[in-house]
């Protein structure tokens, strides 16, 4: 834990001074916001692994900056810590991917039984994670191609001929696998081609080689 980047956004002074303190024992890496505009500025600063943040915040509030990081990072685990959740918030927490949510106070045993939660969530997700290169990845879990971190879209049939590849990466995939796995039959190579082509811009150069005559075959470096 001592290593990990954790971002503590709360806009109640004594509140966050108390939590800085706990977390400087566990982290060498802790930073604090005081609101959640100066938190999404954090963010996009540092990178944290972790955000522990306060709902009822100025500038934004805490589930507006959840939706904003969400939109293009689904990997940075995120603690809700907040005097009341309603019904409302706790179904957007599940589309939001949360770690957990708290309600205040919070003791250190629970704070420190979250930031394992979140931990563990880190590790599994490493354990899921394709790099293409240094900067292009595939999370496998949640079927997302992410560039620098950020979500880059996939079309359905861009989906489901990169997972063909990633299961199958000792080998070609012939023509005859692709049509019955994508589209079920009934496959130009057109269409194939089109595919191809479109997903070789999202990919790092050299990556979808096709080999003649029989298929495509996923090149991991």
């Amino acid at each position: 834990m001592k290593n990990l980047k954790i971002l503590y956004i709360e806009d109640e002074d004594f509140i966050r001074k108390n939590a800085i303190e706990y977390l400087n024992y566990l982290s060498d890496f802790v930073y604090e916001a005081k609101d959640g505009l100066e938190g999404y500025e954090q963010y996009l600063q540092i990178e944290p692994d972790i955000i522990i943040c306060d709902i009822i915040m100025p500038k934004m509030n805490g589930l507006e900056l959840i939706e904003k990081i969400r939109l293009n990072d689904i990997k940075t685990q995120i603690i809700v810590a907040t005097a009341r959740i309603d019904t409302e918030f706790l179904i957007k927490a599940v589309e939001l991917k949360l770690v957990k949510y708290l309600t205040k106070p919070i003791s250190e045993d629970t704070l420190l039984f979250s930031l394992q939660e979140a931990i563990k969530l880190l590790e599994t997700n490493s354990s899921n994670i394709i790099n293409f290169n240094n900067e292009i990845k595939f999370d496998v879990l949640n079927k997302t191609l992410l560039k620098r971190n950020e979500l880059v879209k996939l079309t359905n049939k861009e989906l489901l001929f990169l997972e063909i590849c990633l299961k199958n990466t000792n080998r070609a995939i012939t023509y005859k696998e692709f049509e019955n796995f994508i589209w079920e039959g009934n496959m130009t190579e057109d269409a194939l081609h089109s595919v191809v082509k479109s997903l070789r811009k999202k990919l790092p150069d050299d990556t979808l080689i096709n080999i003649s005559k029989i298929g495509y075959k996923l090149n991991l470096k």
